[in-house]
């Protein structure tokens, strides 16, 4: 884990800091004194391009220390981490805090005698620690070991690291059963004080074990009041045989007899989920992490790290136009494939022979980024016939030229050719036919479609709209007390928050999901609400009688949205799931968009966007992207594009 972070003058000046342990001033002063004063350590020739990877580690008492510089602004990046983990990603932080940093706050580092720099670099910060992170789990799903640095620099004050010595009665070769495990590469993201709970609950509180003296066991716990086996012994014996568990006696056509005591439908309201909701029964949401609100009040979701990837990729142009032309995309996954076009000169006029195994190496990339190959293929020849006959420029590299032309190709396939601009349909709508708009959500097992639900439904609260929420899922066990949750947690939210209002209508299990929600619907027309969003159960695509309740369902709801949720995880099978709930609502009803869910959880592997769209040419809206009610944003092509292409 990263125990700190500061950014600080050569002068000695912090002007910002970020602690995730406590750390010794030390530690600080004595690596600039070691490496910037008395030159102990020399680093590399600095520069603002320089890498923290070009420069030695520093290392002193049990830390590690990793830095990068700006000469011209006289700025030092410094991060501070224990010398036992390997944190891969460090440099690549440096490096891009430098250049956030200097691009937001360089004008006022420039002023002379500058001591103070206003800003508010936190966010900025736990994104950059969090993408990092996560990329780098995702790239990293086994231990590795910790493997001496060839240019690590041991400081005056550092300590040896020696392996600690073999624990007496344990044969070489073996290992402690209660050896602890290797450390992960795991840095702990800095969120709001009030998003997640910071005290642990009971059952999660660890205890020492006490050792041998002081008092004993057994008045130890007389002491704490805990019952002991000997208690439990005594209580059996003076209360007889306790009565066995009554079995349910069911007759011939499989229901339970009337005399059965126990309800087996658990749907049914009960006397403590009708208590009153408390205050802080829901963890808060810090609604400035994933949206902003605009001068009308509306509420308007974040992109996917918008301004940061905006800033970190014009940094990256300016410095790939400082550097010859003829270095292509090093480092970059298409390197390869330009790398085929080497015997190709300025000038020439491309033929299909040229293209064909760069087309197969660009293939092979969008099959890793969970691209369908359907889509790939069409993706390649699409590329294929932009390029053909096209000539060369006498200084223009076949990298440029492939890469705006795959650019140029997924850019006209994923952006929508109508809008989606949500609230300013819902508002057309109410206010012109005065009754609600109707979402309905739908998609196959596991999914996360409840969940997605809940967090388009927090969404849609923050700009003070009232929701219906239905419980359409009929079959699923547990489905109805999944979002009788839900509802009670965005309610709790809503009134600790002034946002809107929010109800959840259900009846039960095993009746007819479409006549529920027309009934619903009806019953928020009469309540004038604002939104009524459906859930409804997951089926297999590929089960013809599970998809065609649908089309049922789709004539007596009579859906404005239809919202497919599909996962980013599944790879190829996305085309077929997207076609079938397509055209399951018959001949003049369609999916109206997708919902991709654990975004989160695939890195720039983003493919299944292109997929679906690829399928059906409906427009992704949203994408979920955690396991919060704010963790939803809507689709920026630009970002996806990148990720694709990275």
């Amino acid at each position: 884990m990263l125990d700190g972070f500061e950014i600080l003058t050569t002068s000695g000046v912090v002007l910002w800091s970020k602690s995730y342990a406590p750390l010794s001033s030390g530690l600080i002063n004595g690596f600039l004194k070691d490496v910037f004063i008395e030159e102990k350590i020399l680093p590399s020739p600095a520069t603002d391009d320089t890498s923290a990877a070009q420069h030695p580690s520093y290392k002193r008492e049990k830390y590690t220390l990793r830095w990068a510089s700006v000469k011209d602004l006289g700025l030092i990046f410094v991060a501070v981490y224990q010398s036992l983990l390997h944190l891969s990603w460090v440099d690549k932080l440096l490096d891009n805090i430098r250049v956030l940093f200097v691009d937001l706050y360089g004008d006022q580092v420039k002023k002379p005698h500058s001591t103070v720099v206003e800003c508010n670099f936190d966010d900025y910060f736990d994104q950059q620690v969090k993408e990092l992170e996560s990329s780098a789990d995702t790239s990293q799903r086994t231990p590795q070991t910790v493997q001496n640095d060839p240019n690590t620099t041991v400081g005056p004050d550092s300590e040896a690291e020696e392996p600690p010595p073999t624990i007496p009665g344990l044969l070489a070769g073996r290992k402690s059963p209660n050896s602890a495990a290797p450390s992960t590469d795991a840095t702990p993201t800095s969120t709001p004080d009030t998003s997640r709970p910071s005290t642990p609950a009971n059952g999660h509180l660890l205890s020492a074990k006490a050792g041998r003296g002081g008092t004993s066991r057994r008045a130890r716990k007389a002491a704490s009041g805990k019952p002991t086996a000997l208690d439990g012994l005594k209580e059996k014996t003076s209360m007889g045989k306790a009565k066995g568990k009554s079995m349910r006696k069911w007759d011939a056509d499989g229901m339970a007899d009337e005399d059965s005591e126990v309800p087996l439908d658990y749907s049914v309201t009960s006397d403590v989920d009708s208590r009153p909701v408390l205050s802080g029964g829901a963890e808060s949401v810090d609604m400035a992490a994933s949206g902003t609100r605009t001068n009308k009040g509306q509420y308007i979701l974040k992109d996917l790290d918008d301004e940061v990837h905006s800033i970190l990729q014009n940094a990256n142009q300016k410095k790939a136009q400082s550097t010859p032309s003829d270095t292509g995309m090093l480092g970059s996954s298409l390197g390869a494939i330009t790398g085929l076009f080497r015997n190709v000169i300025g000038g020439k006029v491309l033929a299909k022979q040229d293209l064909e195994k760069p087309m197969k190496g660009m293939e092979e990339l969008l099959l890793k980024k969970n691209v369908a190959r359907e889509a790939a293929v069409r993706l390649c020849e699409g590329v294929e016939r932009d390029l053909i006959g096209k000539k060369t420029g006498s200084f223009e590299t076949i990298d440029s030229l492939l890469r705006l032309s795959l650019s140029t190709a997924l850019t006209k396939l994923l952006t929508p050719t109508t809008s989606l601009s949500l609230l300013t349909t819902i508002t057309t709508l109410t206010k012109r036919e005065h009754r609600p708009y109707t979402i309905s959500i739908v998609g196959v097992n596991g999914v996360g479609k409840s969940t997605s639900l809940s967090k388009l439904a927090f969404f849609l609260l923050q700009n003070n709209l009232s929701l219906l929420i239905v419980a359409c899922d009929t079959f699923r066990s547990g489905a109805v007390e999944q979002l009788r949750v839900h509802a009670r947690n965005l309610t709790s939210l809503s009134e600790r928050e002034g946002l809107g209002k929010v109800e959840l209508y259900e009846k039960g299990y095993g009746k007819d999901p479409a006549h529920i929600a027309a009934d619903a619907v009806a019953y928020a027309t009469a309540q004038q609400f604002d939104v009524v969003l459906i859930d409804t159960a997951g089926r297999r695509h590929n089960d013809a009688r599970l998809m065609s309740s649908l089309e049922k369902f789709g004539e007596l709801a009579k859906p404005d949205k239809i919202l497919m949720v599909g996962e980013a995880l599944v790879g190829t099978d996305s085309v077929n799931q997207a076609r079938a709930f397509n055209k399951s609502f018959g001949p003049r009803r369609g999916l109206d968009g997708f919902l991709i869910s654990k975004c989160d959880t695939v890195g720039d592997g983003v493919g299944v966007v292109v997929s679906m769209v690829h399928a059906t040419g409906i427009p992704v809206v949203f994408l979920g992207v955690g396991q919060h009610y704010g963790d939803l944003r809507t689709v920026n092509v630009e970002n996806v594009v990148g990720l694709l292409m990275r």
